[in-house]
């Protein structure tokens, strides 16, 4: 095979066997040009939630393609951006009356982040202090670097990422500890926002925690004027049981930003969602309280047309009723290993699934991860576990049968990880 030009992203090209190529997707496989099929059991990093090429959303790109392509953003305004729009703002939490359209998900927190600080700037209170939960991750740009946890993935890059400000996650009996260092940290007026990935930390680890927890923090950056910044690029669209994550809590962030599923995985577009209020702090006849921000592609129309087609299957399609179904049957599988000592910490939210294998030396580095990474192509699945922590997050089409597949090959590779 000739040699790739190509740098592919959380990749060590020194030791990793050349990616596999993907000649086609369908429903919850990918197949490679042979005709080996794979079963993306994560979704492709998150975003396929209906399933690969989903009739609805592949047939409104290309009828989308036929009229429109790329329009820039300032000045000018498309149907599909409107209607998309207009959609968000009904079916996300009361109160987020405005839509920034962005290309990421990592931009969406970056375009949050820039909000808050512009918020407090703009009414005369020029707060900067950002607080973070421990183990969590927002994204790869700077700013989104800046408000996740430091360690292997961001150590080069340190000297550029500002400080912040840290809460501990609220495990299970430590919940109150997390609270008590948002009261006192916002307690000053200092802090202009606290930013979340509500119920669930993704690439920290799949960590969960209870929504009750998260309405107590909401709570009090309501009393403190701090604004709440809910990541919901990854829990959003259905992965925690719920259209949004928060909704499992009752409350409306000040500011939300959404990905990944928004197009149903198909095409890359994002949103960031604000209050009225953080929209009208940006108002002004002064064009020095303008919102500068923008990328080449902001609002990009064909992406745009995804997205409101995955709204109308929203609407349309029984996908509560499937999200329900596939939180169901997780949960039935994880707990024939609730009590396995080959695993700790077994836990589940929504269609998300997690276990950790004990290991030697646990953590994202752990040997384990590139080993089960193998096993598990070997037997046609697509797991990518962050380091020993397993964890299961496919589209919405999984079948029954499918998942039992799935679980019987998590129960095998722990068998051979643990010299059984």
């Amino acid at each position: 095979m000739t040699r790739s030009a190509l740098w592919h992203p959380f990749t060590q090209h020194a030791i990793e066997p050349a990616p596999i190529r993907i000649g086609r997707t369908q429903g919850a496989y990918l197949e490679t040009p042979d005709g080996k099929r794979i079963l993306d059991a994560i979704s492709s990093w998150w975003v396929i939630t209906h399933g690969h090429r989903y009739p609805r959303i592949i047939d409104a790109v290309r009828t989308a393609t036929q009229t429109l392509d790329q329009i820039i953003f300032a000045g000018l305004t498309h149907e599909p951006a409107e209607t998309l729009a207009s959609a968000l703002v009904a079916m996300a939490p009361q109160g987020l009356d405005r839509v920034f359209l962005s290309d990421s998900g990592s931009t969406s927190v970056e375009v949050g982040l820039k909000m808050a600080l512009g918020f407090h700037r703009n009414t005369g209170d020029p707060r900067s202090r950002i607080i973070v939960m421990e183990h969590s991750y927002h994204g790869d740009t700077i700013g989104t670097m800046s408000v996740g946890a430091r360690g292997v993935f961001n150590a080069a890059y340190a000297p550029l990422m500002f400080a912040v400000d840290t809460i501990p996650f609220p495990a299970a009996g430590r919940e109150q500890e997390t609270l008590d260092h948002v009261e006192a940290l916002t307690r000053d007026g200092r802090a202009a926002a606290v930013i979340v990935e509500p119920l669930v930390l993704g690439a920290g680890g799949m960590l969960i925690y209870p929504a009750w927890v998260l309405a107590e923090i909401r709570r009090i950056t309501e009393r403190t004027g701090t604004l709440l910044i809910a990541d919901e690029v990854m829990t959003g669209w259905g992965r925690t049981g719920t259209l949004f994550a928060c909704e499992q809590a009752g409350i409306a962030p000040d500011i939300l930003c959404t990905s990944k599923g928004l197009t149903g995985g198909v095409l890359p577009l994002a949103a960031t969602l604000a209050t009225e209020a953080v929209f009208e702090a940006h108002l002004s006849t002064d064009r020095a309280k303008t919102f500068f921000h923008s990328s080449s592609y902001t609002a990009n129309p064909i992406a745009c047309a995804a997205a409101v087609a995955n709204v109308g299957i929203w609407r349309d399609e029984p996908v509560a009723e499937r999200v329900s179904a596939l939180s169901r049957w997780q949960a039935e599988r994880l707990s024939r290993f609730a009590s396995d000592p080959r695993f700790a910490n077994v836990r589940g939210i929504g269609t998300i699934a997690a276990l950790d294998l004990r290991v030697r030396t646990p953590g994202y580095l752990a040997e384990a991860g590139p080993a089960l990474r193998a096993f598990f192509l070997e037997r046609g699945l697509l797991l990518r576990p962050l380091g020993n922590v397993i964890y299961v997050m496919p589209p919405y089409c999984i079948t029954s049968a499918e998942l039992d597949r799935l679980y019987d090959a998590i129960d095998e590779a722990a068998d051979l990880a643990c010299g059984r």
